[in-house]
């Protein structure tokens, strides 16, 4: 079947749809997105991605489209008019179109855009069953990447040089060797006397919604947790990696740059709190 998308305003086919030539998304990347995960028709971690939008919203200063009410109303008949089950849905609100100018444009509503495609979730059990492998990478990104830009060309060409190398992600590592995160997801090390390890949030982390509802799983478990800073060096000498974002859930990382990570294997940690996660994300989607 055609795919649907929601267009400012309008349920348009997917291959029909378009936005201005002066969209500021697509002139400035002047535009924010989320992601949500769905589940048994329903969407995940509901209000932790719609709070993460307000606030990329007002640290962008780029005006709400709609109320939250009326907003989650059209994410659910995106959802049903393009009969997803198990999936994803993307959201995104630009500025607005006007005519190219850096400075902010006055009075132009903001342009929003929604889709929605299925996803195999036997496909990415088996995946996260054999693991991934990824490469290190300098992080050249901006320095406010606690903001759900568009802006992604560096994670683009990090992620196109991890491909090419035949490997699923790429690890981001600051200037002094600390991993940042991933260029899609966040980043845990478990080490070899069982602690879960991530990067506290900063300007140059995003706080990840799934991070977000993975924390207290951890804690709630016979894990011990600490949000700190660890070294690529730490990482590829740990127990196990995995990370974690809407669009892999908890996924392990069995090796960086070659390196072997562990046994080189998916780790019980990492295959047991994805398991939690995703069972939690079943009973309370759509709340």
């Amino acid at each position: 079947m055609s795919r649907i998308a929601y267009v400012n305003g309008a349920y348009v086919r997917s291959d029909e749809a378009g936005v201005s030539i002066n969209d500021r998304g697509y002139l400035f990347a002047d535009a924010v997105y989320e992601v949500w995960s769905v589940f048994d028709g329903r969407l995940a971690d509901a209000e932790g991605h719609l709070n993460r939008l307000d606030r990329s919203l007002k640290e962008l200063q780029i005006m709400q489209p709609m109320t939250r009410a009326a907003l989650l109303n059209v994410l659910n008949e995106v959802i049903r008019r393009n009969r997803i089950n198990e999936g994803m849905v993307y959201l995104q609100i630009s500025r607005g179109v006007a005519p190219r100018d850096h400075v902010f444009p006055s009075h132009t509503p903001p342009s929003l855009v929604i889709t929605a495609r299925p996803v195999d979730r036997d496909a990415a059990a088996r995946k996260a069953e054999a693991g991934i492998r990824a490469i290190s990478a300098p992080d050249i990104r901006w320095g406010r990447c606690d903001i759900k830009t568009v802006g992604l060309l560096p994670n683009v060409l990090a992620k196109q040089a991890a491909r090419e190398r035949g490997a699923g992600e790429v690890i981001f590592v600051d200037q002094d060797g600390y991993v940042t995160e991933g260029g899609s997801t966040n980043v845990y090390m478990v080490t070899r006397d069982g602690v879960v390890k991530t990067r506290p949030l900063n300007a140059n982390i995003l706080p990840g919604v799934t991070r977000l509802n993975l924390l207290p799983i951890i804690h709630n478990s016979d894990l011990s947790l600490r949000e700190e800073a660890f070294t690529l060096d730490e990482a590829k000498a740990a127990a196990e990696v995995f990370v974690t974002a809407a669009t892999s859930l908890v996924l392990p990382v069995v090796a960086i740059d070659d390196h072997r990570i562990g046994t080189g294997a998916p780790g019980p940690v990492a295959l047991s709190l994805r398991e939690a996660y995703i069972d939690q994300a079943r009973r309370t989607a759509g709340s």
